[in-house]
Formats: C-alpha cells, sequence, structure tokens
C-alpha cells in the first residue's frame, strides 16, 4: 500500500526518553524506585503533555509529596537530563526522507512547554513538515481522537500513513484507525522498514 507521509513519535524514537536512568544516577536505584512507587510521576507527567502548565504541574506534586520534593522538581529543573541523546540514526532517517520529497510529520506526547524548551535544545524539531504535538492538541496517545486530529489537519488517507511508535498501545490505537504501523524497537528495524516500503533505498537508510 502505498504511502504518502511518514509519522515520527519523537520519545524514544529521535530522543532517548529514559527518566529512570536520570534518578539512578543522581539520586541512586533505592531512593528512585521508592519515589516511583509513592509518586506516580509518570501519571504527573500525562498531565503536562495534556497541556497542564509545565512547571506549575510538576512544583504542585511536589508541594504534595514533600519528602521528594526536590528530587519531584528536578522533572522541570533538570528536565533535558531526561530527555537525551538524540537516537543519531533516526534523525538521518528522517532526514532522508524530507529529502526526498516525502512528507514527514511528528505525533508526540509533550507539554506545550516542555517542548517549548526542547526546541531550544534540539533544533531539528523545527524540521517536520506537520507537528502534532499533544499538549496543543489537548489530547495524548492512545485515545483515538489525537488520530482522528490528525487525520482531519493533515488530509491524508488513514491506509496511506506510515507511524512508528515505541509503545505498542500508542501502535494499536493508530493500526485500528487503518494507519500503516511500525513498532519502534530501535533505528535499525525502522531503516528496514522503510526500505522494505520503497521509501529509501538501503544506502539511503543505512548510518551514517
Amino acid at each position: 500500500m502505498a504511502v504518502d507521509a511518514v509519522i515520527f513519535d519523537i520519545g524514544n524514537v529521535l530522543i532517548e526518553w529514559q527518566p529512570e536512568r536520570y534518578y539512578d544516577r543522581v539520586y541512586g536505584e533505592v531512593l528512585r524506585k521508592q519515589l516511583f512507587a509513592t509518586v506516580d510521576l509518570h501519571a504527573m507527567n500525562d498531565e503536562v503533555d495534556r497541556g497542564g502548565d509545565f512547571r506549575e504541574t510538576i512544583y504542585a506534586t511536589a508541594d504534595r509529596f514533600p519528602d521528594y520534593a526536590d528530587a519531584i522538581r528536578d522533572w522541570h529543573d533538570q528536565w533535558i537530563e531526561l530527555a537525551k541523546p538524540v537516537i543519531p540514526h533516526s534523525l538521518e532517517l528522517l532526514r532522508a526522507l524530507r529529502s526526498k520529497g516525502l512528507p514527514v510529520y511528528c505525533l508526540s506526547n509533550f507539554g506545550i512547554g516542555s517542548f517549548a524548551f526542547a526546541e531550544t535544545q534540539y533544533p531539528f524539531l523545527a524540521e517536520f513538515d506537520r507537528r502534532y504535538i499533544s499538549g496543543h492538541m489537548g489530547v495524548i496517545k492512545p485515545h483515538p481522537e489525537i488520530y482522528r486530529m490528525v487525520e482531519e489537519d493533515c488530509g491524508v488517507t488513514p491506509a496511506n500513513l506510515l507511524f512508528t511508535d515505541d509503545r505498542p498501545d500508542n501502535i494499536r490505537a493508530a493500526a485500528d484507525r487503518g494507519w500503516q504501523t511500525h513498532l519502534f524497537e530501535g533505528p535499525q528495524g525502522w531503516a528496514e522498514r522503510l526500505v522494505a516500503e520503497g521509501l529509501l533505498t538501503e544506502a539511503e537508510a543505512a548510518p551514517a
């Protein structure tokens, strides 16, 4: 089936997103396990991704858990340490697709404030032909509404969209709407899929 546009997730597809790794390094594994068992930090982050104020949402959570307040505030204050590094081969694939004139979009669970900050650290985030950022959309993956909003905005037939994401639930939701999908487990597998679809040659998809 033809592919008229390729859609990338960002976290763990183009930029590593491993908050636990940061907390293990800075606070140690024992405290990190205690923190994550006590405070649902990923649910807090979902609120940011739905459009909640980046700083206020995190600081309000810190105020509710004073024993862990400093560590929780790090989710805001040290955010770039949670969201790094870039996955180079994935970025090369994005640019290779665009160099061939194929529209490339992003669809990411990302807050308004956190994405604005990420843009200052990762200039390539401006390279997408269209950007679908959950904080601005008011809904997060895998809710069906976010996929419907993408379809309505871009005008591409769902069956002609190829979407990669690292989370199976996000992939299933897209597939349920008729999108072509690829579960991202590393850039090499994604590169092989793009070659199999005839979107890139093996040489174009190879890492630099």
